[in-house]
C-alpha cells in the first residue's frame, strides 16, 4: 500500500483551521497534481494545471526511490522546463483582475505547488499554498461528517417529487443539500439515465463536505431520505448515522400522480437503456413483473412499465420506514399541488420550530 492510499489520520489540531482559512479565501483554485489524481478527487471548483502528466509523475517518483532526490529534481526540471512559458501564460489567464490570489495545492503541499508558486511569482502574480495539500483537505473533509448537523430529512415514495420539493425549498431560502445532484444520480436502478457521469466516491465526499460547510449556523439542513448509496456514491458513515436518527417529513402523493411524474422524467430515455436497468432488478421484481415491464417498454407504454416497478420500490420504502425508530414528524399531502405551493407551506412551518441537535 502506497502512502497516498493510506486511510487519512486525524488532522493535527492546528491543521483544520488552516484548511478552513484557505477555503474561505478568494482566488482561482489551481490543482497542480497529475490528471489521474485530479480525476480521483479534488477541491470542488478547482482547475487542473498539472506540473507533470501521469507517466511523468510515475517516472520522477521511480527515479526518486532509485537514485534520490537530486536526480529526481533534475529529471523534473528537464520535463517541465520546455513548458514553463505555456504554464505561466495559463496562470496569467486564470488571474483575472479582482479574482484574488491564486490558490495552489498539490498532494502534500510540497515541491509541486511550491514550484508553481515560484513560477507565478516570477510573472508578478500573488499566490498562496494549501498547508498540507490535498491530503490535508481530505482529512478536513472526513472530519466534517463526524460533526453534528441539524438534519431534517424529506421522505416519500418513488415519484413523489422529493428532489423537486427540496429545490423549491431552497428557492424559499431553506438550507438544502441535494444528494442526488451532488452524486449525478437519482438513486434507483434507473437513476443514472440522462445524467452526467458520476463522480468518484471520494469526490462525492469532497462536494458533500463543502455543501455542509456552506450551511454552518443554519437549521434545519434538509436532505432527501436516501439509501446509504446513491448510485455508486456512498454516503459517508458519520453522516449516514446522523441521517438514520434525524426527523423525517414525509411527502405523499397518489400513485397516478407518481406514475405521471416518472413518465415525464424517464419517458424520453432510450428504450434499450430502460430495459437494461429493468433487468438489473429482475430478481427483486420477480419474473412476471419483469416480463410485463419489458413488454411495456418495448411497446412505448412507459406508464405501464412504471406501475410494474413502483410495487417493488414502494415495498422497499415501506421496509425502510419500519427500520426507523420514530414516526414522521410531519406528513404533507401533495396531491394536486405544485412543489412551489408545498414549499410555501413548509417554509413558515420550519421557521416556527426550534431546531436542536439533541
Amino acid at each position: 500500500m502506497s502512502a497516498e492510499t493510506l486511510p487519512p489520520r486525524p488532522l493535527p489540531s492546528n491543521a483544520q483551521p488552516a484548511v478552513s482559512r484557505f477555503l474561505e479565501q478568494n482566488g482561482p483554485l489551481v490543482d497542480v497534481r497529475s490528471p489521474s489524481e485530479f480525476a480521483q478527487g479534488h477541491l470542488p471548483g478547482a482547475i487542473n494545471l498539472p506540473l507533470f502528466g501521469d507517466d511523468e509523475r510515475a517516472a520522477v517518483g521511480t527515479l526518486y526511490k532509485q537514485q534520490g532526490r537530486q536526480q529526481a529534481v533534475l529529471q523534473g526540471l528537464a520535463l517541465v522546463g520546455p513548458r514553463l512559458e505555456a504554464m505561466a501564460q495559463q496562470l496569467l489567464a486564470l488571474a483575472t483582475p479582482h479574482a484574488g490570489r491564486l490558490r495552489l495545492y498539490c498532494w502534500r503541499g510540497g515541491m509541486r505547488s511550491a514550484s508553481v508558486a515560484w513560477l507565478a511569482g516570477t510573472v508578478g502574480l500573488q499566490s498562496q499554498l494549501l498547508p498540507g495539500g490535498y491530503k490535508a483537505f481530505r482529512r478536513w473533509t472526513l472530519a466534517q461528517f463526524e460533526q453534528r448537523w441539524p438534519l431534517l430529512l424529506l421522505g416519500g415514495r418513488t415519484g413523489s417529487g422529493k428532489t423537486d420539493l427540496l429545490l423549491a425549498l431552497r428557492q424559499q431560502g431553506a438550507a438544502v443539500i441535494d444528494l442526488e445532484g451532488l452524486a449525478h444520480h437519482r438513486g434507483s436502478s434507473f437513476g443514472g439515465l440522462g445524467q452526467q457521469p458520476q463522480p468518484s466516491s471520494e469526490h462525492f465526499e469532497n462536494r458533500l463536505a463543502m455543501a455542509l460547510q456552506s450551511h454552518v449556523g443554519l437549521a434545519p439542513i434538509w436532505l432527501e431520505a436516501e439509501s446509504a448509496q446513491v448510485g455508486r456514491c456512498r454516503i459517508p458513515a458519520g453522516l449516514w448515522r446522523q441521517m438514520q436518527q434525524a426527523a423525517v417529513v414525509e411527502l405523499q402523493r397518489p400513485c397516478a400522480e407518481r406514475v405521471q411524474r416518472l413518465v415525464v422524467v424517464y419517458g424520453s430515455q432510450d428504450g434499450a437503456e430502460l430495459a437494461e436497468a429493468t433487468r438489473r432488478i429482475a430478481k427483486r421484481l420477480g419474473p412476471q413483473r419483469t416480463a410485463l415491464a419489458l413488454e411495456c417498454i418495448a411497446a412505448g407504454d412507459m406508464a405501464g412499465a412504471c406501475r410494474q416497478m413502483l410495487d417493488y420500490y414502494d415495498r422497499c420504502y415501506d421496509h425502510e420506514l419500519k427500520t426507523r425508530t420514530s414516526k414522521p414528524l410531519l406528513v404533507i399531502e401533495g396531491s394536486g399541488q405544485s412543489e412551489a405551493a408545498l414549499a410555501a407551506q413548509l417554509w413558515p412551518w420550519q421557521q416556527g420550530r426550534a431546531w436542536r441537535l439533541d
